[in-house]
Parts: structure tokens; sequence; C-alpha cells
């Protein structure tokens, strides 16, 4: 009996080193998987190296800055003016962050995180934003910065830090508007709209700029976009954002999906909603 007991205890710590090992390969395998099935690596690293990237805020820049100088122009008997801004991915980008989720091993947004990294104040101004803000307030044209971050109650000291390290000009709590509790930035805008003259809005998403775009479906989003297409590049200017916005909404139904297999697959169906079959 005493041999049969031995016999089965090590047998046991047998199993267990197996199950151990068993554990060890498939966590190794799937982050060997993960790395190289990273969903985001196309998305971060078109945002960390093209220049196209950085040409793309260039051009939305300059075409606000166009506007601005065609109302300069024109009369200056009526409202003061004023531009409406979003402020991540538009003023303020976050690649460090995206690169820290690929280095990881994740594949989606992490809300947790991102208020980690958010309070490191490691953003950095996306280009060509210094230049035409600097514009702004050289021609006495008003800046006002909405965004709906929430990192609790210190989230509009973390915002004022992070665009006061950027080099941003008028940042106090006249300018800057931080709603937490709600996405939708239209009864701010149309406060402002009130007494200004808003020349441009700058967004990386089309809910910066109305909350009608405000969907969840694909094709009505796509159709809303024909519909006011004359908007863009004269009063909407927005700017490239390929890991984060309300596109993602449309896809998921939620702008922040899990990380889950079967949110994994959704994302394969919607990039090959158009596939070519040879």
């Amino acid at each position: 009996m005493i041999w049969k007991l031995e016999y089965e205890g090590k047998d046991m710590q047998k199993n267990h080193f197996l199950m151990k090992l068993i554990f060890a390969l498939i966590t190794a395998i799937t982050s060997d998987l993960l790395a190289q099935q990273n969903n985001l690596s196309y998305s971060v690293a078109w945002k960390q190296t093209a220049a196209e990237h950085r040409a793309l805020y260039h051009q939305g820049f300059n075409i606000a800055r166009l506007q601005i100088e065609l109302a300069l122009a024109g009369d200056r008997e009526g409202k003061p003016l004023a531009i409406i801004s979003d402020i991540d991915e538009t003023l303020l980008l976050a690649n460090d962050y995206w690169g820290y989720l690929i280095a990881n091993g994740e594949d989606f947004f992490n809300d947790d995180s991102w208020d980690r990294w958010v309070a490191e104040n490691n953003f950095v101004p996306s280009p060509g934003s210094q230049e035409f803000l600097n514009y702004c307030q050289s021609n006495n044209v008003e800046v006002f910065y909405v965004t709906n971050r929430d990192q609790g109650e210190a989230t509009f000291a973390l915002v004022e830090r992070n665009l006061i390290s950027a080099g941003f000009p008028m940042v106090d709590r006249e300018h800057l508007t931080v709603l937490r509790e709600t996405s939708n930035k239209e009864e701010v805008q149309n406060t402002i709209m009130e007494e200004y003259n808003v020349v441009a809005m700058l967004g990386d998403n089309l809910n910066d700029f109305s909350r009608v775009f405000y969907l969840t479906d694909i094709e009505q989003r796509e159709s809303l976009v024909n519909e006011k297409r004359s908007d863009f590049g004269n009063k909407f200017v927005i700017f490239p954002n390929p890991t984060d916005g309300h596109w993602i909404r449309a896809i998921f139904g939620e702008s922040e999906p899990s990380a889950t297999q079967e949110n994994r697959q959704i994302l394969r169906s919607a990039a090959t909603r158009s596939a070519w079959q040879p």
C-alpha cells in the first residue's frame, strides 16, 4: 500500500509537471500568433512611419488656415472668428501608446492602460498643429478645445497639462471643455457658435463635427458623408485615424470592443466585406 501511494504521488507530480509544460507551450504559441497576426500592426506601422500620415495633417491644417485667411479678408463686422477642435489624434498623437499595445501582444484598445499612459503626459503634437494654432492666436482667432475623454475627476487637469506641454495657446477653462459623461459635443459647439463665427471644425471622427453622424450602421455613415460632402475641406477638416473612433462602433456596436476571438472574427469579416475571389 505504501509503495502504491508513493507511486501515485510521483505520477501526480509528473502529470502536474506535464500540465504546466503544456500550458507554457500554449501560452508561447498564442503569444507568437498574436505577434504575427496583431490586428493593429498595419495601422500603427502607418501612423509610426508613413510620410503620408504627416502629409495629411499638414494638408488638413493648410485647409483650415485657408478658411481663416478667407474669413479675415471678408466682412469683419460680424461675430469674432473662432475654430473648434477635437484633441486626441487631431492635435495630440498617442503613437507610443499604440506601439505599447503591439509590443505587449494586445490587438484591441485597453482602457486601463490608456488611463495610465495619459497620466504620463507623453503625447506629441500632430504635424502642423502648433504652427496652425499659433497662427490663430496671432490673428485673434479664438481656439476652442472640446474632448470627451474620461480619466475621472483628474480629467480636466490631465488634458490641460497635455495641451500646455504641447505648446498650444489659449488653454484655460474658457477655451477647454471636457465632456466626461457624453460623446455629444453638439451642445457645446452650438453655444460657441452663438457668440463666434466658427470658421472651421477639426477632428478625426465624424462625430466631432455633428451629432447627425452618430450612427452605428456602416452604409448610413457612408451615405451621410456623401450627402454632406461639400462640408469637408470647407467647414469640416478631418484627420486620419485608422486605430480608433466611431468607425469601430459601426462595426462592433461599441467604440471599445473587448479582445475576444469573436471580435477578431468580426473585424476580419469587416476587412473582407469586399474581397477578390479568383
